[in-house]
């Protein structure tokens, strides 16, 4: 793997890596089927090869529940957190153990649904209650056009929310799409966070949106993520160009030090309540 000097004086949090190993029981039509792993120490060596301190793992669609590796990984180093896939129907003492274990948050990987669930069920209300009792987030993975029809309900349970992926926006409207309007109206209520990741998969608007979406709300909950190994992209990009993504598309280097790793060490790091 290439290597980038890394941006100069600053921290280096990645905020969105995946992790997992080739024997990993697979979810009926996962949307992904990686014929390779990519474990711990791989991830490891490639945050001392670029210079990340610190990262996230994010749950992966393809596995559902099965958080097992993510959870090993996180116990081996401090370096580390992790966002879990889960059942809205999970039992509190569940929840505490990995939260001692460095999960700070749930993943919801709504992308892979064609029907969206009832976020306004009992079962639901109750989940999101329990998250915003451990003051874990909930990291939304959604296709752009249907931001609006999760954020009102998670907004209203008060629930910290970090929208994936610039909010993967409409291909076609950009900015002006009901999800992109919808997101930063979401981050400007203050509890909302947005990673500015996954550009290889969003197309040639995925920088003006990013952009845009920054000259809205500001920098304050923009964080920084490079979604490797890039599962079903290997070829499109790799660790060196999605730092330096970052770099061309924050040209201040007091708000690219903001997104790359100050407001992602507040967020997944800091001492909570």
């Amino acid at each position: 793997m290439t290597s980038t000097p890394h941006p100069e004086h600053c921290l280096l949090i990645d905020s969105h890596v995946h992790v997992f190993k080739q024997d990993m029981p697979l979810i009926p039509n996962p949307r992904h089927s990686p014929t390779y792993s990519f474990t711990g120490e791989q991830l490891l060596d490639a945050m001392g090869t670029n210079g990340v301190r610190f990262a996230v793992i994010a749950a992966a669609s393809p596995w559902g529940d099965y958080n097992d590796y993510i959870i090993d990984t996180l116990r081996s180093n401090s370096r580390l957190r992790g966002t879990v896939i889960l059942e809205p129907s999970v039992e509190r003492i569940v929840l505490d153990e990995m939260d001692r274990d460095g999960v700070v948050g749930v993943r919801l990987p709504f992308i892979s649904m064609k029907e969206l669930p009832d976020l306004d069920s009992w079962n639901y209300r109750k989940f999101l209650r329990r998250l915003v009792d451990l003051d874990w987030h909930v990291h939304v993975h959604i296709d752009g056009p249907r931001l609006p029809l999760v954020l009102p309900y998670l907004e209203r349970s008060g629930v910290k929310i970090v929208i994936d992926h610039i909010g993967r926006p409409d291909p076609v409207t950009g900015i002006e799409g009901d999800g992109f309007k919808a997101m930063v109206s979401s981050v400007e209520k203050g509890r909302t966070w947005v990673k500015l990741s996954g550009a290889y998969r969003l197309g040639e608007n995925a920088r003006a949106c990013a952009q845009e979406l920054c000259r809205r709300v500001g920098y304050d909950k923009m964080v920084w993520a490079s979604d490797l190994p890039f599962v079903g992209g290997e070829k499109d990009t790799d660790y060196p160009r999605a730092i330096q993504w970052l770099n061309d598309t924050i040209p201040n280097e007091a708000d690219r030090r903001r997104v790359f790793g100050e407001n992602a060490l507040k967020l997944y790091f800091s001492p909570r309540a």
